[in-house]
C-alpha cells in the first residue's frame, strides 16, 4: 500500500503519517530539533511528560514561528500522575506554551507513586482513564483526542469492554524486530491508529546495517533509516515517529518511500531471525503487561 501523508482517527482529525519523536532528546537540543523539524515542513511532534522535556519542546514550538494550527502535537500521561489527570493535563500544557493538545496519552498502563519510583498497584489504570474520557468531553477545544501507549490486545480489550471511548490511538514500538502484527491488526480493526516509536530500533540499531535494509536503501538511493521509517507509513492505519536532534537527519527521515508489498514483507521477516525490544515494559514493576514476547523470570507471560 503506498505510503500516506495522513492518517485519520477515529475522532475525524487527520494526524500526520510523520512526526518528530523526541524520546531522549535533551533540553538544549530538543529545542532546537523541534523548531527545526517544524521549520522544514513536520506537521507533527510528540513528546511526553515523562521525557522531562516539554518546556523545551514548547520553546522550539515558538522559536520555530509556525502558528500553533499548523501542526499536530501530541504528550503523555506519566505514570506517577495518574492520581491528578486534570493537574497533569494542565501542568503539560503550561509547559509546552499552548492552551490545546491535539492528542493525549496514557504514557502506559502503569501506575506508579508520587516520585515513579514503584508501581501504585492501588491505582487501577482503567479508572484513570475514564478520568481521561472525563476530562476530554468536558474541555473538547483543550484536548482534542485521546488515547493510550504501550497498551497489548489484552489491555485494549478491557479498556473496549469497560468503555464507549475508544482510544484514537495506540503509541506502541514497531520496527521489523518487533513487528507486532497481531497488535496492530486489533487496533486496525477497532479504528484506533497505532503509532510507531523507535522505528529504527532505537540508538545503534542493527537495523540500520542489516543486510535486507541496506539493500533497499541502496536499490531507492535513501539511507537505511527512510527504509525503516517508509516501512511504518506503508502499513494502513500506521504512522511513525522518528527521533533525532541533527538536522540533516531530521531533513532526511521525512522521505518516504512507496515499498512494494514483497519488500515489506521481507522487511517484516527479519522478526524471524532478529527480534528485540528497545523499550521492555518490565521497567515499569507491572510485569510483561500482556506483551507475549515478554515473559517474567519463570518464562510465563503476564
Amino acid at each position: 500500500m503506498p505510503a500516506s501523508t495522513s492518517v485519520k482517527l477515529n475522532t475525524g482529525a487527520e494526524m500526520p503519517t510523520v512526526g518528530l519523536g523526541t524520546w531522549k532528546s535533551k533540553p538544549g537540543a530538543v529545542e532546537v530539533a523541534v523548531a527545526h523539524a517544524l521549520k522544514h515542513g513536520y506537521k507533527s511532534i510528540d513528546t511526553a511528560a515523562a521525557y522531562a522535556n516539554e518546556a523545551e519542546v514548547g520553546k522550539g514550538i515558538k522559536d520555530s514561528g509556525v502558528p500553533r494550527d499548523q501542526f499536530f502535537l501530541t504528550t503523555k500521561l506519566d505514570n506517577c500522575d495518574h492520581k491528578d489527570v486534570e493537574g497533569a493535563l494542565n501542568k503539560s500544557l503550561a509547559k509546552l506554551g499552548t492552551d490545546y493538545l491535539d492528542l493525549w496519552l496514557m504514557h502506559w498502563p502503569a501506575p506508579m507513586n508520587a516520585d515513579c519510583s514503584a508501581s501504585d498497584k492501588s491505582i487501577d489504570w482503567l479508572d484513570t482513564w475514564k478520568k481521561m474520557v472525563e476530562v476530554q468531553k468536558a474541555n473538547p477545544k483543550k484536548l482534542r483526542a485521546i488515547g493510550v501507549s504501550n497498551f497489548s490486545v489484552k489491555f485494549l480489550t478491557r479498556l473496549l469492554e469497560n468503555s464507549d471511548t475508544v482510544p484514537a490511538v495506540n503509541q506502541i514500538e514497531l520496527h521489523p524486530s518487533c513487528p507486532q502484527e497481531e497488535l496492530v491488526d486489533f487496533c486496525r480493526s477497532k479504528g484506533i491508529v497505532a503509532t510507531a516509536y523507535s522505528p529504527l530500533g532505537s540508538d545503534n540499531s542493527p537495523l540500520l546495517t542489516n543486510p535486507v535494509v541496506e539493500k533497499l536503501a541502496s536499490k531507492y538511493k535513501v539511507q537505511p533509516a527512510n527504509i525503516l521509517i517508509s516501512l511504518q507509513a506503508n502499513r494502513p492505519g500506521v504512522n511513525v515517529l522518528p527521533k533525532s536532534v541533527t538536522p540533516a537527519r531530521i531533513e532526511s527521515n521525512s522521505k518516504i518511500i512507496d515499498l512494494t508489498p514483497e519488500e515489506i514483507a521481507e522487511l517484516q521477516s527479519i522478526d524471524k531471525t532478529k527480534h528485540f525490544r528497545a523499550c521492555h515494559p518490565s521497567w515499569t514493576g507491572w510485569g510483561s503487561l500482556g506483551f507475549p514476547d515478554c515473559l517474567d523470570a519463570d518464562n510465563n507471560t503476564f
